[in-house]
């Protein structure tokens, strides 16, 4: 994994005269910010850096346009100093006398400090020049970084003094811009400011939609829009029990702001029974953001090679923390058939997703999904990767006449006119969406022949109705023999029917 940049750790690199730095970054004018300041504050003796790009060269000296002449200029220069080449991957790749010249100087041992920094959105660094450079990546702002610009901003700004009138709107300003570059930040601040929105909860609802943006151009990930309650998901008393035992240890206010908030669960069973909705019951619940990564994005290659694309979708998360990732049909990304099919670069997903899941330091609740868990690597399915592995069954008796209930009562429709009990006994087999779909289809019926709602509908459209659990008998049941005993079923003991 590259190292995140800070301050500290750029002064120590460039004091321990590391010639060759690439900084991974997608805002320039933020790393130049930190360069100058490491160079200004944190090294005895160091000259403000020298900045070079491929339409001015170096500030004053027309005649360094040209990369290789700008190259050579700053090796030959004497002294301490740092010089900040933000093109130079555009000319590289395919130019022997750049990478002789950088070569050359990273084998040169001088007495001072002097280094040459690199700035790039991915380290396209020549296969020839890879063991000579140091990569570190310039992660978007944390929650440190964010807090310290608002504060600096408010004491020069007379909106944001207004919009910030107190520790608690600064607080919640702080939360919804995690995630958000300061540039990103800046932008939707001038907006707020022209629609003189002085209400902090207006302007956080700017920085979701700034978000939702963001992530969507990005492509890898989604913001997941979310109003689901646990009150609206049937059945799952286990999975239930376990998030209010969490929630009466730490309190919401404590899960909100991610202080001792779980790693994660993994949700396996039939498809259709509700993992996808509980998922957001918990984020709605907890009140965190709600992000969504596609798997099948990551392989597609569309966005870099899957570990580049997995890496950025993990420190997209880090900074948007806190918040919940939901890995939906987390089997289709990484599984022991795509060790066959993929080869090393499965591999490589799953080392570093297994590594981060243990050592990731933010409040980043995972929830994955899936249907077909024994397709699962048995490293993701060690204690400590997640809090608890639990297994989603077809609902019982109870849970379907629950689930009448909930999706009667979202049709406006009063549960007590119809015979619930008599519904879930003809429903036997049926998962949570096939439940849904019935009343759906019975609805529409109804609304069809201009008449209300009745009970003759729903179970004409039950007898319609040929279950998973029938079509889909044998796998359902290899299913239900590996969750036994290997995770904790999320409705507790099965009901007899």
């Amino acid at each position: 994994m590259d190292e995140n940049l800070n301050l500290a750790l750029f002064c120590q690199l460039v004091a321990a005269k590391t010639p060759l730095i690439f900084i991974t970054t997608d805002n320039e004018s933020r790393t130049e910010t930190l360069v100058t300041r490491a160079a200004l504050q944190g090294i005895k003796g160091m000259p403000v850096p020298l900045e070079w790009d491929c339409n001015e060269g170096f500030a004053g000296h027309p005649e360094t346009r040209d990369p290789l002449t700008a190259l050579r200029w700053a090796v030959a220069r004497e002294g301490h100093g740092i010089y900040l080449f933000k093109d130079m991957h555009w000319f590289w790749n395919d130019n022997p006398y750049l990478q002789r010249t950088l070569k050359d100087f990273a084998a040169l041992r001088r007495p001072e400090a002097k280094s040459l920094v690199f700035l790039g959105p991915r380290p396209e660094i020549p296969d020839s020049l890879r063991e000579h450079f140091l990569i570190l990546d310039h992660a978007l702002p944390d929650r440190e970084e964010i807090l310290a610009y608002l504060e600096g901003q408010r004491d020069k700004d007379p909106f944001l003094s207004q919009l910030l009138r107190d520790d608690q709107a600064l607080a919640a300003l702080t939360l919804a811009a995690q995630g958000l570059d300061l540039a990103d930040l800046e932008r939707s601040l001038r907006l707020a400011r022209v629609t003189r929105g002085t209400e902090v909860q207006r302007v956080v609802a700017a920085l979701h939609q700034a978000k939702k943006q963001i992530l969507k151009k990005s492509g890898i990930m989604e913001f997941v829009e979310n109003d689901v309650r646990p009150e609206q998901v049937g059945g799952m008393a286990t999975l239930k029990n376990w998030m209010e035992k969490r929630e009466k240890a730490y309190g919401l206010e404590g899960l909100k702001s991610g202080r001792n908030l779980p790693k994660g669960v993994l949700m396996m069973g039939i498809s259709g029974c509700g993992k996808s909705l509980f998922v957001k019951a918990i984020a709605a619940r907890w009140r965190l953001p709600l992000i969504r990564l596609d798997m099948a994005t990551v392989y597609s290659q569309a966005y870099g090679s899957p570990e580049t694309s997995l890496r950025r979708a993990c420190k997209t998360a880090e900074a948007l923390a806190p918040c919940v990732l939901w890995i939906d049909e987390i089997e289709a990304g990484i599984s022991t058939q795509g060790f066959k099919a993929e080869g090393g670069a499965s591999s490589r997903v799953l080392g570093y997703f297994l590594t981060w899941m243990q050592e990731k330091r933010h409040p980043v609740f995972v929830a994955a999904t899936a249907n077909a868990i024994e397709m699962l690597p048995a490293e993701i399915l060690r204690k400590g990767r997640f809090d608890e592995i639990f297994y989603v069954a077809l609902p019982g008796l109870e849970e379907r006449e629950e689930i009448f209930r909930i999706h009667l009562s979202k049709r406006d429709t009063d549960p007590s006119a119809f015979d619930c009990r008599m519904l879930a006994h003809s429903s036997k087999g049926f998962s949570g969406a096939e439940i849904e779909q019935a009343v759906v289809s019975a609805s529409f019926e109804a609304l069809a022949q201009q008449r209300p709602l009745s009970q003759r509908d729903l179970t004409e459209a039950i007898s319609r109705t040929v279950p998973l659990s029938v079509t889909m008998a044998e796998q359902i049941k290899k299913i239900e023999a590996w969750a036994f005993k290997r995770a904790v079923p999320a409705s507790g003991p099965p009901e007899r029917d």
